[in-house]
């Protein structure tokens, strides 16, 4: 639940002859991860592609097909395919490949062809208030026409009063035409630099530049016309061939990849070398397809290595790849893990921990039933949609559900819905509220409620009003909590990659420096001790910075120096980590008092116009509740998500994850849309 797949390191070697072979089977076996050969030793080098009629046909076709995914958006609705369906498929599809790509090229040629139609459409325009057919203004010997774009125009009579005798001109608003003899050139081109004229590259041709204008606006409409009919036709091939778009493209790939696996191999002139991952469940199905293939195998479980002398040894082997292992519950959620990279091979996997916590803080900032209950609408009406059908689209859809139910949660508890408190305005629940309040109003007086100073604590939970002290109280011991949480997790990461000393330096200290802190402010607050005076979490708190200055020290290697001064100057960036969790109130309170000016300006105003008879501003009212309604949701579908996001992957997952690890990868893919033949 909370580590990756344990990985076994599988070497082999077999003549080079049985190459194609032990890949394909390898392939079919679709649990082995191959290392890239970088050793390039004397004789030993990389193996080439597979080369065959086969390889160049798929090769082909693949390149096709991804230039058609390039240009539609289409997913898989028909679900999985068996590899032989798959490959029959395949066989007969690149006939409606070259359709799709004949719509695309069209398409292409269309939208070049209205470019350059444009253009013209712009030169002809500026040359219409001459009025004068454009073989006119080209094609003659010994004589020289100048056309250009002018704000001055009307100067042109005056800055050409010296050449009148030896040029013609017309000057039309925001034009000036020049014909002269070649040895005046230079002194037209002067004359227009003064003018700050812009020259126009005349276009060749007949007609009036009028005339053409219209032809080419013709042109372009003819185009477009074209240009849509293909559009449609693409659009009609991709929702009728868009899955098997999919499906070729995913078995494709895979095998693309079994004829160009050899150029990751070790091979000599007789022989190569397969260095692999495979899951360690699957040891005994890789050992028994390969065994009769190759004449040496080697499959050992990879154990961790540990460095007690800390971070800095360094060591050749590549380190397994990562392969999560969670239930169908927590599996969405390696979407959100996926955000921040891997998790180290034996590591802590907090997948199944972020379900848990990511959308429960969505929910507790939100916390309002109503949007709730339409991020629940929203996140079901995607599922329905195609692209739901692909994996990542099903996870993501998957995690807004999660956060929509426990936003509907939450607010319940607060009893919020659309910004409307229920207890004191829907009656239904006026009675049931009246009794989880006297249910849970013992939490106050009792010793647990006393001791944390959540004085209002019970249901209905009103956090923007009588229960906000609490609410910020709340935000503050879950931040606190949430860090224990990670620092602990931290503590056994380090303990089991560098031992005991290591972990007590690096993350017991931070545990001191929180528990201390944590208590000794409490005190503080609760008014039994003063800020600045010595008690035994201060002595902690002082006995965890100085650990810290230690593991910054000798383990991180700062030096003593740098410890000396980064200790104290981390100790409150944790104070920082602590106070962000703030945010949940804060950006909870603003969402709340966004949805009352809500009800404010709109509800109550369209319900006082009612009563009043004035009922042509009840829509207007109506709309403008709707409107703010509308506005606060899109915003709590995009602060509390950032928020929650933000204190996982930040202030908690920084305490002890490191993402540096590599995604498994087996040869010819993950099965999503093929299945595999093993």
């Amino acid at each position: 639940m909370f580590s990756t797949v344990p990985m076994s390191r599988m070497t082999l070697a077999a003549p080079v002859d049985a190459m194609a072979d032990i890949v394909r089977a390898c392939s079919d076996l679709g649990c082995v991860h191959i290392e890239d050969y970088t050793q390039f030793e004397e004789g030993i080098g990389v193996g080439r592609a597979i080369q065959s009629d086969d390889a160049d046909k798929i090769s082909a076709l693949l390149l096709k097909v991804r230039a058609v995914r390039s240009n539609v958006s289409v997913f898989n609705a028909k679900g999985a395919s068996s590899a032989s369906a798959a490959k029959t498929m395949v066989d007969t599809f690149e006939s409606e490949v070259d359709k799709a790509l004949s719509y695309i090229e069209a398409i292409r040629e269309a939208e070049t062809e209205i470019a350059s139609l444009e253009d013209q459409v712009r030169v002809f325009e500026k040359l219409a208030p001459l009025n004068i057919s454009l073989d006119l203004l080209t094609g003659y010997s010994g004589v020289e026409v100048y056309v250009a774009e002018t704000a001055n125009s009307s100067k042109a009579a005056k800055v050409f009063a010296d050449l009148k005798n030896d040029v013609e001109f017309l000057a039309p608003a925001g034009l000036v035409a020049v014909a002269c003899a070649p040895n005046k050139a230079a002194e037209v081109q002067m004359a227009l630099a003064e003018l700050n004229a812009k020259v126009i590259q005349l276009p060749s041709g007949e007609g009036k530049p009028a005339e053409r204008a219209s032809d080419a606006r013709k042109s372009i409409e003819n185009a477009q016309s074209a240009m849509e009919s293909n559009q449609k036709k693409l659009d009609k091939w991709a929702t009728e061939h868009g899955s098997n778009l999919v499906i070729a493209e995913e078995y494709l790939q895979r095998e693309d990849a079994i004829f160009t696996s050899p150029t990751s191999l070790a091979v000599s002139n007789q022989a190569f070398a397969l260095d692999a991952w495979v899951p360690t469940e699957n040891e005994s199905k890789a050992r028994s397809k390969l065994k009769s293939m190759v004449s040496h195998l080697e499959i050992e479980e990879h154990v961790d290595d540990h460095h007690h002398g800390g971070h800095d040894d360094h060591h050749a082997e590549p380190e397994p790849p990562i392969a999560y292992q969670n239930g169908s519950a927590a599996e969405p959620f390696e979407l959100v893990v996926d955000l921040v990279g891997r998790p180290k091979y034996g590591t802590f996997e907090p997948t199944t921990m972020i379900m848990i916590t990511l959308p429960l803080l969505y929910g507790l900032i939100l916390g309002d039933f109503g949007y709730g209950f339409v991020i629940v609408l929203l996140a079901l009406w995607l599922r329905s949609l195609p692209f739901a059908k692909e994996p990542m689209g099903k996870n993501a859809t998957t995690v807004l559900l999660w956060m929509g139910i426990w936003c509907m949660i939450w607010g319940f508890l607060f009893a919020e819905g659309f910004g409307f408190i229920w207890d004191e305005s829907w009656s239904p629940l006026e009675g049931f509220y009246a009794w989880t309040k006297d249910l849970t109003y013992g939490f106050k007086s009792s010793g647990i409620g006393k001791a944390l100073g959540l004085g209002h604590t019970y249901v209905p939970f009103h956090r923007a009003d009588s229960a906000l002290t609490d609410y910020v109280l709340l935000s503050v011991y879950i931040g606190a909590l949430h860090l224990l949480i990670g620092y602990i997790i931290g503590f056994f990461n380090v303990l089991k990659g560098h031992g005991i000393v290591a972990a007590f330096f690096e993350k017991g200290s931070w545990m001191m420096i929180l528990c201390g802190g944590f208590l000794h402010i409490y005190g503080f607050m609760k008014g039994k001790n003063e800020l600045l005076v010595g008690t035994i979490p201060a002595y902690v708190l002082i006995a965890g910075v100085l650990l810290l200055i230690v593991a910054l020290a000798v383990f991180e290697g700062f030096g003593w120096a740098g410890g000396v001064i980064m200790g104290p100057i981390e100790t409150f960036g944790l104070l920082a980590n602590t106070l962000s969790y703030l945010r949940i109130m804060a950006v909870g309170v603003a969402g709340v008092k966004i949805a009352e000016i809500s009800n404010d300006m709109g509800f109550a105003s369209m319900r006082d116009a009612i009563t009043a008879g004035d009922y042509a501003l009840v829509p207007v009212f109506f709309l403008l509740w709707i409107g703010i309604q509308v506005f606060a949701i899109a915003l709590g579908l995009l602060s509390p998500t950032i928020h929650a996001a933000r204190l996982h992957f930040v202030e908690w997952m920084g305490k002890f994850y490191d993402g540096s690890g590599r995604a498994f990868s087996p040869l010819g893919g993950q099965p999503l849309h093929v299945e595999g033949k093993a």
